[in-house]
């Protein structure tokens, strides 16, 4: 199974186990050693201290001291429909960049078909690009 498709099972399988009815989401991620990271927005009691799906792999993949490759972040209305694939916010798009413009998304596309492209392909003109690759990126 190839990367993009694993990671979209990853994501709707815990859906599907975490939110069994009604609305789900989940994000799934690829490290640099192939590990497969998952998790879901944390339930809140005040809107303003929300945080979106891909957090809890993000803080993961720091936890364990390695990068992400690929991101994928799906969800549904409720048990009866299909699932979507969202583009990441902007935040998150921000928390990946971390480990570089290579990084993988996917992203909403017609016919929701997965598709992936880098963070440089989604974000060409990024304030990054106004400083040296090595003073962003230590390279």
């Amino acid at each position: 199974m190839i990367v993009m498709d694993m990671l979209y099972e990853a994501a709707i399988q815990l859906i599907q186990k975490r939110y069994p009815s009604g609305w789900g989401g989940a994000a799934a991620m690829r490290t640099s050693e192939g590990v497969v990271l998952t998790s879901v927005a944390p339930e809140v009691l005040n809107a303003a201290t929300e945080l979106c799906m891909e957090v809890g792999s993000i803080l993961e993949a720091h936890k364990l001291q390695t990068s992400v490759t690929h991101s994928i972040c799906v969800t549904r209305d409720d048990e009866n429909s299909s699932f979507k694939v969202l583009t990441p916010c902007g935040i998150c798009q921000e928390r990946l960049l971390y480990w570089g413009r290579d990084v993988q998304v996917a992203v909403t596309h017609e016919e929701n078909k997965v598709k992936y492209v880098s963070l440089q392909e989604l974000q060409p003109f990024h304030w990054t690009h106004a400083y040296p690759e090595e003073e962003i990126f230590g390279k």
